[in-house]
């Protein structure tokens, strides 16, 4: 397994090495030391999740106010264009997005940091998404932003299959912001 600087200060991906033979394939998904040799704490990660998405759907923008949290975000099934916004205020990429695909194919693991935004779309029939998450949930702390807010103009690979009414009602960056920057 190797590890990959991200796009932005503190994102990390996890690149294993699948074994494959005419059986199928085996391959690592998480290592604590060598999540521990690049300064996280694999103790930290204290619920597991995992959702299922089919060919279009959008599932974004999600961060947490106050501490934040961290993320280990991993594709098990199908494929995922994965999309970060940092909403670091002070950050010197602060309102920039990057993204990545995740897949059951490298089998990567995205090491998202405490104040960024994150969500994907799903690029095939089936998406199963893995989610390591270093909080317990409190909704007071959520925050969202629209998937097509102007302000960030991502660009989604697919046109849009579903995303939920939640997601439709998120508020805009610039409401965000303004939450952030308090």
């Amino acid at each position: 397994m190797r590890v990959e600087r991200g796009a932005f200060e503190g994102v990390l991906l996890f690149v294993p090495t699948p074994h494959r033979d005419d059986r199928g394939l085996f391959t690592r998904t998480f290592d604590a030391a060598l999540a521990r040799e690049n300064g996280l704490d694999p103790a930290a990660f204290v619920q597991d999740s995992q959702s299922r998405s089919r060919r279009g759907t959008i599932r974004a923008l999600h961060g947490r106010t106050g501490r934040g949290e961290a993320k280990l975000v991993r594709c098990a099934r199908g494929a995922i264009h994965d999309v970060l916004v940092d909403a670091r205020p002070g950050s010197p990429t602060y309102g920039r997005s990057a993204s990545v695909v995740l897949d059951d194919h490298a089998f990567a693991c995205l090491y998202v940091p405490p104040g960024l935004l994150h969500g994907f779309q799903a690029l095939t029939d089936q998406a199963d998404v893995c989610y390591r998450i270093d909080r317990e949930h409190d909704p007071s702390e959520d925050i969202s932003v629209r998937y097509d807010d102007p302000d960030l103009a991502i660009e989604w690979p697919l046109p849009v299959t579903a995303i939920s009414p939640r997601d439709l009602s998120a508020g805009s960056w610039k409401e965000a912001q303004a939450r952030l920057l308090g």
